[in-house]
C-alpha cells in the first residue's frame, strides 16, 4: 500500500504510552558511565519514554546479536511529562545524558529552534542515508534551516476509536465496527452515543476515559492548531481549538468521562481491564498499550474503528537523537539507523501498534490484522487515517499549550470548573510559560 507524503499528518502532543524503568543490562543509561565492558564491548546507552516498541519487540537484543561488539543499556521513564524536564536539566549540565535520547513530536520544533547546539547532526553519520526514506514532513520537522538533522523519526500516530464491544452490547449500542462508525457521523454524534451509553451503562463504566484525551483526538484532525505557518501562536484565536475544548468540556460536565487523566491517574491503567470506560480515542500506539493493561482477559473484548465521520487524524509520534555530549556518536547513530529501517518499524507496529514514519515501512503494514482486537484490520484503519489527515503545523510551544489545555479540562470534569473559567486559567498558564 502506498501513501502520498503530502497527505500524511504531522503530530500533535502527548506521549505514546508509558513503561516503568527497565534495562537491558544492570547499568543505567548515562554517558558518564558509558564506555566499554570488561570484555571490550562498546556500551551504547538508550533513554526513552513510554512504549516505543524497541524493547518490546526484542530489537535491542537482536542488534546485540548482529553486533557482538556492542552492549545496549536501556531505560524508559513512566511518562513524557516527567522525562522531558529531566532531559532539559541534563542538557543544561551536559551530564547524565544517554547516547540515544527519545524526543516527543510536540518538542521537536523547540529542539530545532533552540537546542541545535545540544544535539549531534545526524546528516554527518550513516543516519543520513535514512532521511530520504521518511515522510517528508517527518524529516523536515527535525531539520534546521541550515540543514542539520537533529533526530530521526520513529512513529506517527494515526487515529481511530478503540472500544469495548462487550460493554457497548450491554448498553444496546452497535458493536460492529462499520455500524458503530456509521453512527458516529461527527463528534456531536459521538457524544450522543455517550449519552445513550450513560443511560444504560454497566455500573461504574463511563463512555470515555478523560476529556483531555477526547480533546486531543478532535484537534488531531486539524492542520492549524496552536501556531500558524509564520510560527506565531494562534491557539487562543483559532476557533478549531476552542470548539474542541468546549466539546471535550461538555463531555466532562455531563459525566460522560471517567475522569481518569491519561498516564498520570493511578486508576487509568486498571481501567482498561475493569471496564471503567467503554471507548477511548486511539492513536495507533494505543493498541499496544491496551494489550499491556487489559491483559490476556481483554483479548476479544476490544475492537477498533475509524474516527467520527471517517476523519483522518494524527496524535503523537517520536524521534531518536544523539546528544552532542555523547562519547559514542557514530555507534549511537548506527543503532538509530537500524532501528528506524523499514523492517524494524513494521515489526514494531505489528507488535505494539506504533505506526511507521518510514514510507517503505508503511507499505509493509497495510494488511496487518490484530487477533486481540477481534482481527481488526488495523493496518488498513490506521493507513487510511494517515492518508486522510492534514499535514499539521508544529510550533515551539506545542507541548506547553497542549498540557495546559488538557489540565484545564481535567479541572472541568473533576472539580466542576466552568469551561470559560478553565479556558481563562489555561490562558494564564500558557502566558506565564511562553508569553
Amino acid at each position: 500500500m502506498s501513501l502520498e507524503k503530502k497527505t500524511l499528518a504531522g503530530a500533535a502532543a502527548l506521549v505514546s504510552g508509558a513503561l516503568l524503568l527497565t534495562s537491558c543490562s544492570s547499568a543505567g543509561a548515562d554517558t558518564e558511565s558509558s564506555g566499554t565492558t570488561a570484555d571490550g564491548k562498546t556500551i551504547i546507552s538508550v533513554s526513552l519514554f513510554g512504549t516505543m516498541g524497541f524493547e518490546e519487540s526484542g530489537l535491542f537484543d537482536r542488534y546485540e546479536e548482529l553486533n557482538p561488539d556492542v552492549e545496549i543499556q536501556y531505560e524508559s521513564t513512566q511518562g513524557e511529562s516527567k522525562y522531558w524536564p529531566a532531559l532539559q536539566t541534563k542538557l543544561q549540565s551536559g551530564t547524565g545524558l544517554a547516547d540515544v535520547q527519545g524526543i516527543e513530536v510536540a518538542r521537536i520544533a523547540d529542539v530545532v529552534a533552540n537546542q541545535s547546539d545540544k544535539w549531534a547532526d545526524l546528516s554527518q553519520f550513516e543516519t543520513a542515508d535514512q532521511v530520504p526514506n521518511y515522510l517528508e514532513w517527518k524529516a523536515d520537522a527535525a531539520t534546521t534551516a541550515d540543514g542539520k538533522v537533529l533526530a530521526l523519526g520513529t512513529d506517527i500516530g494515526p487515529m481511530g476509536i478503540c472500544y469495548r464491544s462487550d460493554l457497548l452490547e450491554q448498553a444496546g449500542l452497535p458493536t460492529d465496527p462499520a455500524e458503530l462508525a456509521a453512527a458516529m457521523t461527527d463528534w456531536d454524534a459521538y457524544l450522543d452515543l455517550g449519552r445513550q451509553y450513560k443511560a444504560a451503562a454497566p455500573a461504574g463504566s463511563a463512555w470515555t476515559d478523560f476529556s483531555g484525551g477526547l480533546y486531543n483526538a478532535i484537534v488531531s484532525t486539524e492542520e492549524t492548531i496552536y501556531y500558524d505557518e509564520s510560527g506565531e501562536p494562534v491557539w487562543d484565536t483559532n476557533p478549531a481549538v476552542r470548539e474542541a475544548f468546549d466539546t471535550a468540556a461538555e463531555a466532562g460536565q455531563e459525566g460522560l468521562t471517567a475522569k481518569l487523566e491519561q498516564f498520570n491517574d493511578p486508576n487509568w491503567d486498571p481501567g482498561f481491564a475493569s471496564g471503567a470506560f467503554a471507548t477511548i480515542a486511539c492513536p495507533s500506539w494505543m493498541i499496544g498499550y491496551i494489550k499491556g493493561k487489559a491483559g490476556d482477559a481483554g483479548s476479544g473484548l476490544w475492537n477498533v474503528t475509524s474516527l467520527p465521520g471517517g476523519a483522518g487524524g494524527n496524535w503523537g509520534g517520536s524521534y531518536l537523537a544523539v546528544p552532542e555530549a555523547s562519547q559514542h556518536k557514530e555507534e549511537a547513530a548506527a543503532l538509530i539507523k537500524w532501528m528506524t529501517d523499514a523492517e524494524q518499524q513494521a515489526e514494531v507496529f505489528n507488535n505494539v501498534g506504533n505506526f511507521p514514519s518510514n514510507t517503505q515501512g508503511i507499505e509493509l503494514v497495510g494488511g496487518t490484522t490484530d487477533p486481540y482486537f477481534q482481527d481488526a484490520p488495523i493496518g488498513r484503519i490506521f493507513s487510511e487515517s494517515a492518508q486522510a489527515a492534514p499535514t499539521q503545523i508544529l510550533g515551539e510551544g506545542d507541548g506547553v499549550i497542549k498540557t495546559a489545555l488538557t489540565q484545564a479540562l481535567l479541572s472541568v470534569e473533576a472539580n466542576g470548573v466552568s469551561a470559560d473559567d478553565a479556558w481563562a486559567n489555561a490562558e494564564s498558564e500558557i502566558s506565564n510559560q511562553i508569553g
